[in-house]
């Protein structure tokens, strides 16, 4: 069986300009992980999960430094350290959003979606077209479905 036929095709969705209470306020009315996040053409750039917010309000860790000669030596990642706090104090899905985005076409097979959920241990794959255009998206609950039909 492929993808395409047990994705969810009426995604929900926000744009980068989305405020971080939009997304929240959707992932909790719809009780989703994540959303996809569309720029102003269309096109899929990020997603945003319950990670990303949860993360924006944990403390954030600096990198270990050494005080030498009334300057600062990083013994760790400092552009890592700046990109946290940007991403701490972001007000837009844009700013928040995962770019990282890994994703499936429809006719992948769910074997191999599931391969890819299991391998970087996310929820949701947004599926694109050969246009790169969001199609829809399926979850693990979609897979759960397909693999244990209920009554």
């Amino acid at each position: 069986m492929l993808v395409k036929d047990i994705m969810t095709t009426q995604v929900i969705t926000v744009s980068t300009e989305d405020t971080v209470e939009i997304c929240a306020n959707l992932l909790m009315e719809h009780k989703f992980s994540g959303l996809p996040v569309l720029n102003s053409e269309g096109n899929l750039v990020g997603i945003v999960t319950e990670g990303d917010l949860i993360r924006r309000a944990s403390r954030i860790k600096a990198p270990p430094a050494l005080a030498l000669l009334g300057g600062l030596i990083y013994l760790g990642n400092p552009k890592k350290f700046i990109d946290e706090i940007k991403r701490a104090m972001s007000q837009k899905a844009g700013e928040l959003m995962s770019k990282k985005i890994i994703t499936v076409r429809p006719d992948d097979t769910i074997e191999h979606a599931a391969t890819l959920m299991m391998d970087h241990k996310i929820k949701r794959l947004p599926v694109v077209n050969e246009e790169g255009k969001l199609a829809g998206i399926v979850s693990r609950r979609d897979i759960m479905a397909y693999l244990y039909p209920g009554k």
